[in-house]
């Protein structure tokens, strides 16, 4: 039996076994990303698409997303069973919903470290963290980056910046025009949308805040606990199967674009395989991601991620590890060593 094989057949046998023969039939999961059909997407649309997930007895839907606050609330509210989010965005809906009845949890970490990174024009003379200082910079008011930069301010002492606020379409059109010094964004996004406007890669400066002091984790799945508690074996069937086809979608992202453009016929494949193949080298197959193994967490880093987004974003109640992460549905270590190789 080849790799791939018994890796599918595992999904299978976890529904089967767990779930029980006539509850593994079509068990219906509703599940919203983090943003729209984007290079990154394929990593969920690819094990959709290929049936993976059917053989795990779900019956999957996913749609496009408009920012992890919004897919963190709609899972809270039921709307969703479970979610594509940025870990700090789960945690500051925790700390400021105390009591709310619903709030989901990360089951599975697929963006080992933020995508957050601050990006300026070479021309700027913005070259280190230290050239930020009393620089203007800008972002929407929910972008990641921009609520986490505290963080990276108190770890590069940088001081004295102020922010202009925009609509997410409008970030990189007026760094380009001068409006602004340099933006806040997820780098593989906010590099991309500065080449459609006529930049150069060659003339960005991007500092990701993994590389300058900031270890804070990414987007995770998240799930309702209700379906955590009514049917935690459906959970961890979800993701054996994603874990089988991220797989795929990591050994030939030039292929997996295509399951993208299935759901979105006018996205540039291209630039998509680029926007997939960067969030891939640079957050999800990361050094730390490697170090750590792929879906997983390090206590220790979570809890001071859990402090430092206590303070940046000045939450109502500290957060709670304990409350927003539970990894009792993962797969087997067999099935989550996904990763391709490093590159030399």
């Amino acid at each position: 039996m080849s790799k791939r094989h018994f890796i599918r057949a595992t999904v299978a046998t976890i529904a089967l076994l767990t779930l029980g023969t006539a509850q593994a039939q079509n068990k219906p999961i509703k599940f919203q990303l983090d943003w729209r059909f984007e290079g990154p997407s394929a990593l969920f649309l690819q094990p959709a698409a290929k049936g993976y997930f059917k053989d795990a007895g779900l019956d999957v839907s996913i749609d496009a997303g408009n920012g992890s606050g919004a897919t963190v609330t709609r899972v809270a509210s039921g709307t969703y069973d479970m979610g594509f989010a940025d870990m700090a965005a789960l945690m500051e809906f925790h700390a400021n919903n105390p009591d709310a009845p619903n709030k989901p949890v990360a089951v599975m970490m697929v963006y080992n470290n933020t995508p957050a990174a601050v990006l300026a024009l070479k021309k700027s003379g913005i070259q280190t963290p230290a050239d930020l200082s009393g620089k203007k910079l800008g972002a929407p008011v929910f972008d990641a980056g921009r609520k986490a930069f505290p963080i990276f301010e108190k770890a590069n002492k940088v001081g004295n910046v102020t922010w202009t606020a925009m609509d997410p379409p409008l970030r990189e059109t007026m760094l380009v025009r001068g409006d602004i010094d340099a933006i806040t964004g997820f780098s593989f996004t906010s590099l991309l949308n500065l080449e459609a406007r006529g930049i150069k890669p060659e003339d960005v400066v991007i500092m990701p805040y993994a590389d300058f002091g900031v270890k804070l984790y990414g987007n995770a799945i998240i799930a309702s606990p209700k379906l955590l508690k009514e049917s935690p074996a459906a959970v961890k069937a979800f993701l054996a199967a994603f874990a089988m086809g991220a797989k795929e979608v990591m050994a030939n992202p030039e292929a997996a674009i295509a399951v993208v453009k299935e759901r979105d016929g006018i996205i540039n494949t291209a630039l998509e395989t680029r926007r997939l193949k960067l969030a891939i080298d640079s957050v999800v197959a990361s050094p730390d991601a490697r170090k750590e193994g792929f879906g997983q967490v390090n206590p220790a880093r979570l809890s001071l991620m859990a402090s430092q987004v206590s303070d940046a974003y000045k939450t109502k109640n500290r957060v709670d590890v304990k409350d927003v992460w539970d990894g009792s549905a993962l797969p087997d270590a067999k099935v989550l060593d996904i990763l391709p190789k490093a590159k030399k």
